[in-house]
């Protein structure tokens, strides 16, 4: 019981020796701002001014955000909102926050956001004297053989202070006796007590000593803690056991298999028999050791238990105890320092501090997106990492001035309409062999700006409307696409009002705003305007907004509408009565007067025809249907009456023909009656005769030369076509003594005329339709022979309306 209150003592000892080394062991991390707090402050204590230390006006902070995105996982600290005041938002102890550390430092990273900014700051908890000194154990007991000779040393479990500085143990004291003193020996980061033996002792005088060590540290007050160590003395066992070296040094690798031998101490004693046998065990009671090694007690070999891994833990420091079996045993102590070598077993982790999801699309080059953070729990090159982005993306990654902090910002212009959303696949790998990577996925939308105009697809705009429309009725729609999204795509049309000219009739069109629908709100008249244009502009409802216009050239097209309207005959005497005096000796084929008359309408509309509705006697009168002109057909007899009345039928040749009547008087007198008049009867026809002939010469040679050159142009344009293609149009000249001349042509099953000299663009071809509009394509889109040949027949026959 005593050897093994012995052993277990030895075990506290290491154990605590460790413990404290190993949490001596801390890393400076470089910060912008550094304070200092001592430990155990109250709720609301006040850290220092971050937004005062960075240089920033208490006015800025309105719109400003502090956020503290990483630290301890306790949120030890707050910031103020208004004043940028960093305070304490719960009880600190430094004991558990830094597990008794020599400096403990809580490193914060701190974002600002709009704009968006980064600062580390760190913290450093000072120590106060709030833990006493206490041992593992209340009790040690020792064995002590009595031939043991003066110097002699004993290890004692070394007590232990959460307290660091000059607040931590400074000292042992023991209580007054004539055999025993304490010497203390500072190894690495602790100081360890031996009970040293400074006179020998004799088992027959006294079997049993009992002594208090005390504890004390360096606060003020101090604070101390004892140990009641219980010494028996035994008989002889003079030789402890030896260790091959004081201190093992070995290398590992992470991840090593269980089982695997670490290294074999080994230790020899000198005694004989039981005092020479040995026992290997830890000195130290660290728990995390047990864990990962396991120790033979026979062999001394130390072996893999459980996982090894360089992350956790980067130096092992066993102390082993080694015992013979001798009555006291006797021990000795060895260190074994198992240095961890690293494998690149861990990947590179990525983490998104900030993050913005909507990107406007006219950001400019440079612009921050998001903050990215890598790091990797590996060392050497297999912590090193390297970040790249996926490629032909608009953005790249920018260092920052801290060790894998980036940047995501934008490298290029950004385009919605384009592209309106990226995946940024974020790729980070290690330089180890193999090495490894991680990745990660930003979702970027590319917002909308108000940055394209309304479009219209045809532009201008070629309309063709029959005149007599209805009041109210659509005559077109108009249609713009805006490549931009929402509010900054929903168009609204109206009509850009003229400036009052004589042909601008756009007062008299409306467009439904939302529809881009034109109606006229009144009827057209062929004879008052023939054509007329007008324009549509498309404006968004981004801001600014963006407009533009397209412009519909308009063309009335004729109807037969108009009534021919007679010009009442004017007799040979000059009289306005309507009636014609002739001789009765006159001859067959007199020209006894000539019915005028006109068509307002033009074309087929406006040709106009003369037939005999009534005549007294058929066989004296006869009328030319084209000119209007009324002869004899025959002389008159002693039989024929004196007077006789004639009923001309005026018609034109419209879809459905209008028409008008004259009524001419003939009295027929004798020839001296008729002399006085002849002579301005005769004065007025050669008169008449002359100017028609002379308007006869003109039109027939215009229309001569017009003729020829159609035929001619036909030719060569049947020509340079292909059969198939020739073979679609037919002409048809033909002349019927109105001065009309008319080419006829065919398309697919339609039939197309277009007569001259009374046509107009816009008003003598309804191709196959009855509808009132007939809208012709963009002009510059010359893909049909069709279409080009009905654009040249239209400039060819454009005339002015002939009247004679």
């Amino acid at each position: 019981m005593e050897a093994g209150g012995q052993r277990r003592r030895w075990e506290y000892y290491w154990i605590a020796l460790c413990i404290s080394f190993l949490l001596g062991i801390g890393q400076q991390v470089s910060a912008q701002i550094r304070y200092s707090i001592p430990e155990e402050v109250k709720e609301g204590t006040v850290v220092g001014n971050i937004a005062k230390d960075l240089g920033l006006e208490v006015s800025s902070l309105v719109d400003r955000h502090f956020r503290i995105v990483s630290g301890s996982k306790e949120e030890l600290f707050q910031i103020s909102q208004e004043n940028g005041v960093l305070y304490v938002h719960k009880k600190i102890d430094r004991e558990s926050l830094c597990a008794g550390s020599g400096v403990c430092m809580v490193n914060l990273k701190t974002v600002i956001e709009n704009p968006l900014e980064i600062h580390y700051i760190e913290v450093e908890i000072t120590d106060i004297n709030d833990h006493s000194p206490s041992f593992a154990e209340n009790e040690n007991q020792l064995r002590i053989s009595e031939y043991t000779l003066p110097g002699a040393d004993y290890q004692l479990q070394a007590a232990k202070d959460p307290d660091s500085g000059t607040n931590s143990v400074r000292s042992y004291k023991l209580s007054p006796n004539d055999h025993f003193e304490i010497r203390v020996r500072e190894n690495d980061e602790d100081k360890k007590p031996f009970l040293v033996l400074k006179k020998a002792v004799d088992r027959e005088i006294t079997t049993t000593y009992k002594l208090i060590l005390t504890a004390v540290d360096g606060g003020n007050p101090p604070r101390s803690g004892t140990l009641n160590i219980t010494i028996n003395i035994l008989d002889i066992n003079d030789n402890r056991p030896v260790f091959s070296r004081e201190t093992y040094s070995v290398t590992l690798q992470e991840n090593s298999a269980v089982g695997t031998v670490v290294v074999r101490v080994n230790a020899t004693d000198i005694d004989d028999g039981p005092n020479s046998e040995i026992e290997y065990s830890f000195a130290t009671l660290n728990g995390k050791v047990h864990e990962v090694f396991e120790l033979d007690q026979v062999t001394g070999e130390i072996r893999v238990k459980g996982k090894v891994d360089f992350e956790e833990t980067e130096v092992y420091k066993l102390d082993i105890q080694a015992s013979d079996k001798g009555h006291p045993p006797l021990s000795a102590n060895c260190r074994v320092v198992i240095k961890i070598i690293d494998v690149n077993d861990n990947r590179p982790e990525i983490e998104i501090t900030s993050h913005s999801k909507n990107i406007p699309e006219d950001s400019k080059p440079g612009t921050v997106i998001s903050l990215i953070s890598v790091t990797d729990k590996d060392a050497g090159i297999n912590g090193k990492v390297i970040c790249q982005l996926n490629k032909n993306i608009p953005f790249e990654l920018k260092p920052t001035f801290k060790d894998n902090m980036y940047s995501l910002v934008t490298k290029d212009r950004l385009d919605r309409e384009m592209i309106s959303q990226y995946d940024i696949i974020i790729t980070a790998s290690d330089l180890g062999q193999p090495s490894l990577t991680a990745s990660t996925t930003l979702n970027v939308q590319i917002s909308d700006v108000n940055d394209n105009v309304p479009d219209f697809l045809i532009n201008p705009l070629n309309l063709y409307l029959m005149e007599n429309n209805a009041a109210g009725s659509s005559i077109i729609s108009v249609s713009a696409s805006d490549r931009d999204t929402a509010e900054n795509a929903v168009i609204s049309y109206h009509i850009i009002r003229g400036g009052g000219t004589h042909n601008d009739l756009t007062s008299f069109l409306n467009v439904n705003s939302e529809t881009g629908i034109v109606y006229s709100l009144r009827s057209f008249d062929f004879e008052t305007a023939k054509t007329f244009q007008f324009h549509v502009l498309a404006t968004d409802s981004g801001t600014p907004s963006l407009s533009s216009n397209v412009t519909g050239n308009v063309f009335i097209l004729d109807q037969n509408d108009n009534v021919p309207v007679i010009l009442y005959p004017v007799s040979a005497n000059g009289s306005a009565e309507g009636v014609e005096e002739i001789p009765r000796n006159v001859n067959a084929g007199h020209l006894v007067t000539k019915v005028r008359a006109y068509d307002a309408d033009i074309g087929y509309n406006g040709w106009l025809l003369f037939s005999l509705q009534e005549v007294s006697d058929h066989s004296l009168f006869g009328l030319d249907r084209y000119t209007g002109q009324i002869r004899t057909l025959r002389s008159f007899t002693e039989t024929d009456e004196a007077l006789h009345k004639l009923i001309i039928l005026v018609k034109d040749n419209g879809n459905v023909s209008l028409s008008a009547t004259a009524t001419v008087i003939v009295k027929v007198v004798e020839p001296k009656e008729a002399f006085a008049a002849s002579d301005v009867k005769n004065t007025v026809k050669d008169e008449e005769e002359n100017n028609v002939t002379f308007y006869l010469i003109i039109t027939l040679g215009s229309v001569s030369v017009l003729f020829v050159l159609s035929i001619i142009v036909l030719i060569v344009m049947q020509c340079s076509k292909s059969t198939d293609y020739s073979s679609k149009y037919l002409q048809d000249t033909n002349y019927d003594g109105t001065l009309c001349h008319s080419i006829q042509y065919r398309s697919g099953d339609k039939r197309y005329m277009l007569v001259g000299p009374r046509m107009s663009i816009g008003s003598t071809i309804v191709p196959g339709s009855n509808g009132n509009t007939l809208v012709i394509p963009d002009r510059r889109r010359r893909d049909s022979g069709e279409l080009s040949l009905r654009q040249y027949l239209f400039k060819r026959y454009t005339f002015v309306p002939f009247r004679y």
